[in-house]
């Protein structure tokens, strides 16, 4: 019995020394992916259009890139030393580590892409806002759309370990269970999933072909809408972590509402208004103006951010502002005491 228990525990951290091995050449491939994006982009003019071969390249570094930083951050934080004592102050579970990680790799697409954004948004927009391109804005729709299938994938992962198994794992067919559990995810996911296909193809091919080479300066402000996902994601992280009563949570919640309204709701009038100064008339004559494919795209857009904004806003109040009731705050008092 003692020989078996002291076997189990040697297979249990060679395995947990194997995964965390396994990270770091991933890391790498992750650091690596940046590199050839890079070289890829090196020698392009400013207003050069990303021919195919390059876009394939830059889709392909997005794939290695999303990935291993996702499987590394996964492997580090629930496998290392260091990790399983964080797990354990912050009773965390495996579940929890995942979507951790998930965050954590949305915050960094949505850093990239603000910064694609705000270069295209400073080039594009001091020139011709409605011709004028820089390479950025299609670069980064070549690598950003890569993320959007990993995320199809990721969000299976963490789903999958949240959901308990115990019926189909009994199942002698591993095909057969693989099958039933990514059924059981589409249909658990199915908008989200619907929504991140739909960006990644349809979003995509409006930036690199269907728009024919026009408004770079509006897709740069449509790339900065991601300005707020950092914020969203680490809010999940310190809700995940057990600190939604500390400071720290009310902080990032305020920066959220603030990033959210700037670059989700603001932007839409400030970027319409851009458009109607470029063709010198006044904010309504503007809105007449826009092609008709621009004005659906824009309310497709707009109004679900507002309804989230609303959302966010409704949470805000009730977490500053309204207070418990006094019969609420003298029941815990006497329970309080009782405890004591």
């Amino acid at each position: 019995m003692h020989k078996r228990s002291k076997l189990y525990t040697t297979n249990f951290f060679s395995k947990e020394a194997e995964k965390v091995g396994i990270s770091f050449p991933l890391l790498f491939l992750a650091t690596t992916s940046l590199v050839v994006t890079y070289f890829t982009l090196k020698d392009l003019e400013w207003e050069d259009r990303i021919s195919n071969q390059r876009g394939l390249c830059l889709f392909g570094s997005g794939l290695l890139f999303f990935p291993s930083l996702f499987v590394a951050l996964k492997n580090l934080l629930g496998h290392t030393h260091w990790g399983r004592k964080l797990m354990r102050a912050r009773r965390l579970k495996y579940s929890d580590v995942f979507d951790i990680c998930n965050k954590l790799v949305s915050a960094v697409q949505a850093l990239f892409c603000c910064i694609s954004g705000l270069i295209s948004v400073q080039y594009s927009c001091t020139r011709n806002i409605l011709r004028t391109s820089h390479y950025a804005t299609e670069s980064y729709a070549w690598f950003g759309a890569a993320y959007f299938f990993y995320d199809i994938w990721s969000m299976y992962k963490v789903w999958s370990v949240k959901k308990s198994q115990a019926k189909l794992d009994g199942m002698a067919n591993q095909v057969i269970l693989k099958f039933m559990k990514m059924v059981a995810y589409i249909s658990d996911n199915f908008v989200m999933i619907f929504h991140h296909i739909f960006i990644g193809c349809f979003g995509f091919l409006v930036i690199t072909y269907l728009r024919g080479g026009l408004g770079d300066c509006f897709f740069g402000y449509i790339f900065l809408m991601e300005a707020s996902t950092p914020f969203v994601s680490l809010r999940g992280i310190l809700s995940k972590m057990g600190l939604k009563d500390s400071k720290w949570y009310i902080a990032n919640g305020l920066s959220m509402l603030f990033t959210f309204f700037v670059f989700r709701v603001a932007m839409f009038p400030y970027v319409i208004n851009l458009f109607a100064q470029s063709i010198h008339t006044d904010f309504l004559t503007a809105i007449t103006k826009l092609p008709k494919n621009c004005k659906i795209s824009i309310a497709l857009l707009m109004f679900p951010q507002l309804y989230w904004f609303g959302l966010m806003l409704k949470g805000a109040t009730k977490i500053l502002f309204i207070k418990e009731k006094p019969e609420k705050v003298a029941n815990n008092n006497n329970l309080r005491k009782k405890v004591r």
